[in-house]
């Protein structure tokens, strides 16, 4: 399983390097569990599909077990992670994902939560340390940063999917979280992807006598 380094950091971020979930406490760590064994049993199967099914077991392990944690954290726990599990924060947070492009106002947002919008504020500043409409700038531009990766989609194109009403607001907004403009982003993007992997730079004491002289033939 992989996912984007960029758009996955937003929850990866609010998880330390190592965690411990219990399993056997309810049905689904049960099934948890008997899924693990399943897959440690396939891994040494060699039926047709062996990895497909591997593949997408994977994903629903990493899924159930983030519930696990997520479900498990305390209630004073603030971040990413505990606000998606904050019933109106979470709410708001996966119409912004599922829909970014969606014209959202706080007031929409705080209307779909079923709270008032400075509740709605409130609690996003408690969780997040940030405002609903700083949250959604910020998951519009790191789509719109993928995408300028990703796809060979126009920066007008990529403007418009992402919720921006003109390539102008666009850039503006992009240039002030990235530093540079859009185009010169993919550019510098795409240079670093065809870029070959830098060699370690050997000390003379790693060289063999041939290359070792071979190097001093060439100065």
């Amino acid at each position: 399983m992989a996912c984007e380094p960029r758009l996955s950091q937003v929850f990866l971020s609010g998880l330390p390097s190592v965690f411990k979930v219990s399993i056997r406490n309810d049905a689904s760590g049960r099934w948890l569990e008997n899924s693990i064994r399943f897959s440690v049993n396939e891994t040494d199967a060699s039926r047709a599909g062996g990895e497909a099914v591997l593949a997408k077991l994977s994903e629903v392990l990493f899924v159930e077990t983030l519930r696990t944690y997520i479900a498990d954290l305390p209630p004073e726990q603030t971040g990413w992670l505990a606000g998606a599990r904050n019933s109106e924060v979470g709410r708001s947070l996966a119409l912004m994902h599922r829909n970014p492009a969606q014209p959202w106002t706080i007031a929409s947002l705080a209307k779909e939560a079923g709270v008032s919008r400075s509740v709605l504020a409130e609690r996003f500043r408690h969780f997040l340390n940030e405002t609903p409409m700083a949250y959604l700038t910020r998951w519009r531009l790191q789509l719109g940063a993928e995408m300028l990766v990703s796809t060979s989609y126009s920066v007008a194109q990529i403007a418009s999917e992402v919720g921006y009403e003109s390539e102008a607001a666009f850039n503006r907004a992009f240039k002030r979280e990235f530093e540079i403009p859009p185009a010169r982003f993919r550019s510098r993007s795409r240079s670093a992807q065809a870029e070959p992997p830098r060699q370690a730079k050997s000390t003379p004491g790693d060289q063999t006598p041939a290359e070792g002289f071979g190097a001093y033939r060439a100065r």
